[in-house]
């Protein structure tokens, strides 16, 4: 029986059956309503990192099933064009 040479990379469809193990594993880690200073909270944020890091390595991109909510660090506002002058 001859041996088969192991691939260098996920198939499409294996990168497909990832990302749904993945979508549903973030699910489960930021599913729980948790005190930020409570220890699983901050374990479970441990764990996280790494499985969004694996995701961006496997497919190159960003975890498609995280949506940007809008509410990080405030920006400067930029301004008007329609301003008052003193």
């Amino acid at each position: 029986m001859a041996r088969t040479k192991p691939s260098e990379q996920l198939s499409r469809a294996e990168i497909e059956r990832f990302l749904a193990a993945a979508e549903a594993l973030h699910k489960s880690i930021v599913g729980p309503l948790l005190a930020y200073h409570s220890e699983h909270y901050q374990v479970l944020r441990e764990v996280h990192r790494p499985l969004l890091k694996s995701i961006e390595t496997i497919t190159g991109k960003r975890a498609p099933f995280i949506q940007p909510n809008m509410t990080g660090p405030a920006q400067p506002r930029k301004p008007s064009s329609t301003s008052r002058k003193p």
